[in-house]
């Protein structure tokens, strides 16, 4: 994500604290939504005016941080009464103060996700920002970090470069190296007796498949179901490295595919992020 305007993060902010709206949240609850938006080192509400001191808790934040926070308050469960009207509303609202810097906030199943606005209007995902400081918080390996890093880099300039079935093959690579690494670092049976695969067989890791680490990041609650059934629609993609699986749908893919794929991606992360945080805690 770029760095927002101030003026937009002035009227982001407004738009947060809703003060005498429907949805005016008061400074504990501010304090929650930036914890449940995953900030790293959310900060105390100090009885200050609100809306000033989400400003300065924005402008302190990292560019992620405020990507997260955007994101989690156009999230259904961040509303108790008809979340998804309420989300909805909140999000048109985001996005009018997003427009003047080309973002809008859309979903990717029920996951909120931010992506540049089209020359048409539509949405435009690009490859996750700020992945060298998030990718530590889900992997401790510093060596594993850099070869997803190398992965996503050489991605994008297949992407760039109109390589777009290699695009696919790196995206799909770079979610299956993200998946198997967060899964044997953050799940204790799959640390000590490796995946089953489909047939209820035990795997060593150098074979396991990206079907198999999909449905195990599922299963074990790492991602969600809708999340699960559009990066499925990745690994289909990836598999286009044969030539036979490519030709036999003939499908020649251009940017609009690179991008429908990243978008998913964006969402995976901000599920497996949620789920380490929360297996931290319960580790402390």
């Amino acid at each position: 994500m770029v760095t927002l305007d101030p003026r937009t993060i002035e009227r982001v902010a407004r738009i947060i604290c809703d003060l005498d709206g429907s949805f005016e949240r008061s400074g504990r609850q501010l304090e929650q939504l930036l914890e449940n938006a995953d900030w790293t080192d959310p900060p105390y509400y100090d009885r200050s005016p609100r809306i000033p001191w989400l400003i300065d808790a924005m402008k302190s934040a990292t560019d992620a941080e405020v990507e997260q926070l955007i994101c989690r308050v156009c999230h259904p469960l961040e509303y108790d009464e008809d979340g998804k009207a309420a989300a909805e509303a909140v999000r048109e609202a985001i996005n009018e103060a997003l427009d003047r810097e080309g973002l809008t906030v859309s979903y990717i199943g029920h996951e909120p996700v931010m992506g540049r606005l089209g020359s048409k209007g539509s949405t435009v995902y690009t490859a996750p920002e700020d992945l060298e400081s998030r990718l530590p918080l889900l992997i401790d390996d510093p060596e594993t970090v850099a070869w997803l890093l190398a992965r996503a880099n050489e991605t994008k300039i297949c992407e760039a470069n109109g390589a777009y079935v290699f695009a696919l093959v790196g995206i799909g690579s770079f979610v299956e190296y993200l998946l198997f690494s967060v899964l044997t670092r953050w799940d204790p049976d799959i640390s000590e007796h490796g995946f089953i695969d489909r047939g209820g067989k035990r795997v060593p890791d150098e074979r396991v498949s990206l079907d198999t680490l999909i449905r195990t990041a599922h299963a074990r609650g790492f991602i969600g179901l809708d999340r699960k059934d559009f990066i499925d629609k990745v690994r289909e993609y990836r598999n286009f490295v044969h030539l036979r699986r490519q030709s036999a749908v003939a499908l020649h893919p251009d940017p609009e595919t690179v991008m429908m794929c990243w978008g998913p991606v964006r969402a995976i992360l901000v599920d497996l992020e949620r789920t380490v945080r929360s297996r931290r805690q319960s580790a402390t």
